[in-house]
């Protein structure tokens, strides 16, 4: 024993000991100061708000997307593997296993992506049976549109980051997904935006525009059919148009905002604006008279002459005739009264020149001249008279339309009717913004007057209903030829606006129908799909016509029983029960459902059809 504690070892052994306690010692000190680390509460993210027609239908509402992924070097058997999930997947066994093999060095790599509840559910109950620890479900918030391609580009589409990308589910983002916050206290949940158009009517009016683009063989069309008094837009129509479902597959075209973002020269349906502001003003009187010899002409002080074809030679006409007939001298000679400067001046009070400030992105202003531009030209207001060296957008065509259908005062256009809470409460309604008076009253009822005429015996009359009064003002324009310059001698633009019934205006329509084949002249292509969809307002809406059929009734309702609720493998359509109707869906132990309001179920979420999976959480809003 003496020999083994030897004074060399016994000191070699005590400094090892002093320098471990050492060691320890300090990092006990420092992690004895080290302030402790807090820790981050997991951020909460919101539930993005339903988008829903004016009654509550669901035309885009939340739902949840997965993306499936894998470790490839801890699959021990990777044909088994792949011959699990290839059917549930939908895929063929070679791309997946091509996916794994090409991916063999990687430490993580996606199957699929995107992919539903269902199928998540389906192949969930398949890995955990299995064990296959090496799979990844990665959860995203998607969006579901439960009416495809309807009002596509109203609605918009929202990305795989859950932010709008157009139309309204990128406007109202910060309404539809309020941004997410680490205090619990002060997270806000999505809002349910309620837009203005009735989705019934849209969808019977889009059958029509549908049929219309088909026998003109048009390349694209537009229509909008607003409430003259509130301006509130009912149908907001743009084709092509994209199915939101399947938004990455959709061409350009097709995702195009026409209404809003295209600028064209309208052609003969401004002439209504420009007879307006000079009747208005008083340069021109009911009872006045122009002769047309087939082309207005124009000597100017510098001896440069001016000349604008006209359709035919109608002789004598009055500012009516002139609609009627759609008559470029009558016009001309008319522009010949009003100043330049005030005839501008009176065109971009009509809102032209500066985006009407509707709830959309990417609105175009348009274009309207300066009298002061080296772009004017003396042959510049008269051609603007008609139509033409003015671009305008279909949404301020309605816009400018409302200052004549609603007594010399227009009224801003809008998409949205009101926008709730979760919970149901309203947190913004719509009121009707009227801007300033335009033109008198007098003004707009005699504007009216020569609409219908056109109507009865102009170049509108293929858009007569006969059986309600309609006044309406076709245009046909040449567009601009891009490739060449000048205008296109094939392609043309087609488009008609009409206000119905004339003694008290209700709608506002407006139909445009580009780049038809064969047939181009509005009053013939465009004035009887006008017709149609009026008619289709008028019957929507229950508007009072002649002709229409009484029905007589006892006096005696009918009040029908609840509707038997019953829950398969997936969720029914809970709109319209009451809440004595989804008693038997609360006693149910294994869902979750939150119900926000009172009355009837207006929307849901998730949608009818999606498949039920144990503790599913289901949310019912009822007014």
């Amino acid at each position: 024993m003496n020999d083994y504690f030897r004074k060399k070892r016994i000191i070699g052994t005590g400094i090892a000991i002093l320098v471990f306690s050492g060691y320890v010692i300090l990092k006990y000190a420092k992690l004895a100061y080290t302030p402790v680390e807090q820790i981050t509460p997991r951020i909460q993210f919101t539930e993005r708000g339903s988008i829903v027609d004016r009654s509550g239908k669901p035309l885009a509402v939340q739902t949840n997307f997965y993306h499936i992924g894998v470790t490839p070097r801890l699959i021990a058997d990777k044909e088994t593997f792949v011959k699990d999930i290839a059917p549930v997947l939908d895929m063929h066994t070679e791309d997946i296993l091509s996916i794994l093999e090409n991916a063999k060095d990687s430490s993580f790599v996606y199957l699929k992506k995107k992919i539903n509840q269902a199928t998540y559910d389906q192949l969930k109950q398949i890995t955990d049976a299995k064990k296959y620890t090496f799979v990844r479900y990665d959860r995203i918030p998607g969006r579901v549109y439960p009416e495809n391609a309807l009002a596509s580009q109203l609605i918009g589409y929202m990305g795989d980051d859950g932010n709008g990308l157009s139309g309204i589910e990128y406007s109202m983002q910060s309404m539809l997904s309020p941004d997410a916050s680490s205090d619990m206290a002060k997270i806000e949940q999505g809002r349910n935006v309620y837009l203005t158009i009735d989705a019934n009517l849209q969808y019977k009016l889009e059958q029509i525009s549908n049929t219309a683009m088909k026998n003109t063989q048009a390349e694209c069309m537009m229509l909008i059919a607003a409430e003259a008094k509130t301006g509130e837009i009912l149908s907001y129509i743009s084709l092509p148009s994209a199915n939101l479902n399947e938004y990455n597959f959709a061409s350009v075209d097709e995702t195009i905002d026409r209404p809003a973002m295209t600028a064209y020269e309208p052609g003969s349906v401004f002439k209504i604006f420009t007879v307006a502001m000079l009747y208005d003003t008083g340069l021109i009187k009911a009872s006045d008279s122009f002769y047309c010899d087939g082309e207005y002409d124009h000597q100017t002080p510098g001896g440069e002459t001016i000349r604008i074809k006209c359709l035919d030679r109608h002789g004598w006409v009055t500012p009516r005739d002139a609609l009627r007939l759609s008559c470029n001298d009558a016009l001309g000679q008319m522009s010949d009264r009003i100043d330049e400067d005030d005839f501008v001046a009176g065109i971009r009070r009509l809102g032209f020149g500066s985006r009407t400030g509707i709830e959309l992105p990417g609105e175009t202003p348009g274009s309207v001249k300066d009298p002061n531009s080296r772009l004017w030209s003396a042959r510049s207001k008269p051609t603007i008279a008609i139509g033409q060296e003015i671009s305008v957008s279909a949404l301020q065509m309605v816009q400018a339309a409302t200052s004549i259908a609603d007594k010399g005062v227009p009224v801003q256009l809008t998409v949205i009717k009101r926008i709730t809470n979760k919970d149901g409460s309203v947190y913004y309604e719509h009121q009707v913004q009227h801007k300033n008076r335009l033109f008198k009253e007098s003004t707009a009822q005699y504007l009216l007057s020569c609409m219908e005429t056109t109507a009865t015996t102009g170049t509108g009359s293929r858009a007569n209903l006969g059986d309600i009064s309609i006044g309406v003002k076709t245009g046909t324009a040449q567009m601009a030829d891009k490739k060449h310059g000048g205008y296109s001698t094939t392609d043309f633009l087609s488009n008609c606006i009409a206000v119905f019934p004339v003694e008290d205006p209700q709608i506002i329509l407006y139909i445009v129908i580009e780049k038809a084949k064969g047939e181009t002249y509005a009053g013939r292509i465009v004035a009887p799909v006008i017709a149609e969809a009026a008619d289709a307002i008028i019957d929507h809406l229950g508007l009072s016509r002649g002709g229409a059929a009484s029905v007589s009734h006892n006096g005696r309702i009918v009040i029908p029983a609840g509707r038997q609720l019953k829950i398969g493998t997936s969720l029914p359509d809970f709109t319209g029960m009451s809440k004595r109707d989804l008693l038997p869906l609360l006693e149910r132990s294994d869902l979750q459902v939150k119900m926000n309001g009172n009355g009837w179920v207006t929307n849901q979420n998730p949608p009818p059809g999606t498949a039920v999976t144990e503790n599913m959480i289901i949310e019912l809003n009822l007014e």
